[in-house]
């Protein structure tokens, strides 16, 4: 006589092995993507379902799906970064592809950072891949300023979103950018930009993982140096300051970076008495000349302002992860980090059953 076990509910309800429902679990843990903190999320629980769910049950669950995503993700960067093997074909996907990109794309790269516990501020990697289009605008009347600079521009929009991030050195995020790049088929986008803010180590790891992307220094940190440099020079908030910044802008929008250079020297920053970001700033723009070629990128349709990533890491990262406290412990950052990260690339439910799915 075969005997049941003392349980048979937990079977019906097909309980884990911390007595949940794998749907309360997966509930509870989407839940907590939305909440900016695990006790808003027992509350948003309970109002939502109707029953508690307390809120250490729901710190319990969701960091026990972080450390099984966490280790998914880790095995995940790890073969798509390995040494071929004898006889791998080229076709074959090492990252199955998800909402593969065919048409024009761009990925951005950019940190953020957050308090880690005992350990102090600490920056969190990211990177966001979009699709890219092109809508024309309305020309505006009469505008002046940045807006008379976009006046009868085509516009690009980004959508389609996805995003990776991960508190980790550039060299090893980098096999977690390649990893998301393959899963939306960046390998195969011909038609690929990246605006970032010229840090090295972002041109360095995109660079290795997606060569063919053209690279591009975001508008908003190029305008931003410009306004840094005039503001030291000339006086913060200075008519003189605005005058020389608006004509040095319409110059950089225009492509003429040799016109910045030489305003940039007439201005005498390279005396000792300035900050580095004055003496440095002819360095810069000199150095990011071929990815601050404005007309070029706007012409070919591609975005020049990295707003997606700096989007995402105040919406993905920050909104949750960036509370008042004493932080996050290192051993769950990157799980937490992984479950918001897939969340917001629309793919928390398919992620969560493939999770949940027993081995074959």
């Amino acid at each position: 006589m075969k005997v049941r076990g003392f349980f048979p509910l937990e079977d019906k309800l097909a309980l884990r092995d911390d007595h949940v429902s794998d749907g309360a679990a997966r509930v509870a843990c989407r839940t907590a993507m939305r909440a900016t903190s695990f006790e808003h999320a027992a509350e948003d629980y309970e109002e939502a379902v109707g029953g508690p769910f307390p809120r250490s049950s729901i710190w319990r669950v969701t960091h026990k799906a972080g450390a099984s995503l966490k280790r998914h993700k880790e095995a995940e960067a790890e073969g798509a970064v390995a040494v071929p093997e004898r006889g791998e074909s080229p076709q074959q996907r090492r990252v199955a592809e998800e909402q593969p990109l065919t048409g024009p794309a761009n990925i951005s790269t950019d940190g953020t950072m957050i308090l880690i516990r005992k350990e102090g501020w600490k920056e969190i990697k990211m990177s966001a891949i979009s699709a890219v289009s092109v809508r024309q605008a309305m020309a505006a009347a009469a505008a002046q300023g940045e807006k008379a600079r976009r006046a009868e521009e085509s516009r690009v929009v980004l959508s389609q979103h996805s995003y990776v991030a991960g508190l980790r050195e550039a060299d090893d995020f980098l096999k977690y950018q390649y990893a998301e790049g393959l899963r939306r088929g960046l390998d195969r986008v011909q038609n690929l930009s990246s605006v970032n803010d010229a840090a090295a180590w972002i041109l360095r790891i995109t660079a290795t993982n997606f060569p063919q992307a053209v690279q591009i220094v975001d508008w908003s940190h190029a305008s931003e140096r410009l306004h840094t440099v005039a503001n030291e020079v000339l006086g913060e908030g200075s008519t003189d300051a605005a005058t020389w910044v608006e004509a040095r802008k319409d110059e950089l929008w225009h492509g003429q970076v040799d016109a910045v250079l030489q305003a940039l020297q007439g201005l005498g920053g390279a005396d000792k008495r300035w900050p580095a970001v004055v003496t440095q700033a002819p360095g810069y723009f000199e150095a990011n000349r071929e990815r601050m070629r404005y007309p070029v990128f706007r012409q070919a349709g591609y975005p020049i302002g990295s707003g997606t990533v700096e989007s995402g890491g105040n919406n993905v990262v920050k909104l949750r992860m960036r509370r008042p406290g004493r932080g996050w412990a290192r051993a769950y950052t990157n799980g937490m980090l992984a479950l918001l990260c897939e969340y917001h690339s629309g793919r928390f439910d398919r992620t969560w059953a493939s999770l949940s799915r027993p081995a074959a």
